[in-house]
């Protein structure tokens, strides 16, 4: 019998925390694991991409330790935010997973911007091979990082088809489903549903509370507008209760500034949902014109113009309700990322 081949995930934190980007990884960690290879989950602190001295040389330590026969899969808030000096140490071949650069992060001072860039691009210089969600991301780090092409591997994220079937609901729901960030635009959203007062719908805000300022800023805001009795916001909610509200849900609208694939907006396709959102990074990768709208960044009033339009004239809507449903059955399963995954790894550790 074949000793079967293994591998390391280096993951800070709690691989369960729900955001887009550890969504993909614990299904990419799944996904290996179920294909027949051993692969070690190495739970690095939370304290990435920022972490403190004692945090980077543990981790370094840990990394260090590793078989050099054995790949390793980094996280990227861990392969942006390692000691560059640390990770030469390293000497099994790595990959690093980078769902978008984190200097491009929404709120970031500078000198953490320019921190962050350098350290990214220099680590990006250093692993054997990078796996993307997206083609824009990929482009990203060939223009801006100076990655070589060849040593980007675009993965899509799989996406799950719905549990439950649609139901419409009256009036009609508007959802919105993404960390409370400023970069998921939740208050642009709530700026543009003021603007459509007049018209007959409910909206629902869902997500994990991220920045908790955010969140306050958030429900002040709603108070200042009058939505209260129209909008809910909630944080994190249970698979169940979130996904009733997306079989309840006839437009999902999400104002995010910038993603580097948007993992909800396949969610959304899955489910025949037109969209509404903005042109930032990845989306209109994600998201085509036929199934929806995609308006510039922190733009309330064409926002929601958008959402006038499909909330008052029926033949639009079902239009593109039709191209996120054939958009929709397009897109990979989890399996089909897992796959390419296998790809890399298999890749890397015959160089």
């Amino acid at each position: 019998m074949t000793e079967p081949r293994k591998a390391v995930f280096a993951i800070p934190g709690d691989v369960n925390t729900v955001t887009g980007g550890y969504r993909y990884e614990k299904r990419l960690l799944e996904e290996l694991r179920a294909s027949g290879r051993d692969v070690v989950h190495l739970e690095l602190p939370d304290s990435f991409p920022t972490p403190s001295e004692q945090d980077m040389a543990g981790s370094v330590a840990a990394l260090v330790e590793i078989c050099p026969s054995t790949p390793i899969i980094l996280d990227g808030f861990v392969s942006g935010g390692i000691d560059p000096i640390g990770l030469a140490r390293v000497t099994a071949p790595t990959v690093a997973v980078v769902h978008h650069p984190l200097a491009m992060e929404t709120g970031l001072d500078r000198d953490l911007r320019d921190h962050l860039f350098v350290t990214e691009r220099s680590n990006l210089e250093l692993v054997h091979h990078v796996l993307v969600p997206s083609r824009h991301t990929a482009r990203v780090l060939v223009s801006d990082y100076d990655v070589p092409p060849d040593k980007i591997t675009v993965a899509i994220p799989g996406t799950d088809r719905p549990k439950q079937p649609r139901r419409d609901s009256e009036p009609p729901l508007i959802l919105a489903v993404g960390l409370h960030h400023p970069r998921k635009g939740h208050a642009i959203l709530l700026r543009a549903l003021a603007e459509i007062e007049d018209l007959s719908w409910r909206a629902v805000i869902v997500g994990r509370i991220q920045d908790r300022s955010s969140f306050e800023d958030l429900l002040a805001l709603r108070a200042q507008l009058g939505l209260e009795s129209r909008v809910e916001v909630h944080g994190q909610l249970s698979d169940a209760a979130l996904e009733d509200h997306w079989s309840e849900a006839r437009i999902f609208a999400l104002a995010s500034e910038y993603e580097g694939y948007g993992m909800v907006f396949a969610e959304a396709l899955v489910r025949g949902l037109p969209i509404v959102a903005c042109k930032g990074g990845a989306i209109p990768d994600t998201v085509p014109e036929s199934a929806g709208f995609l308006v510039p960044p922190h733009a309330p009033k064409a926002f929601a113009d958008a959402l006038r339009t499909l909330l008052t004239t029926p033949s639009i809507w079902k239009e593109k309700a039709h191209g996120a449903r054939n958009a929709g059955a397009e897109l990979p399963e989890w399996k089909d990322t897992g796959r390419i995954a296998e790809q890399v790894l298999d890749k890397i550790s015959q160089t």
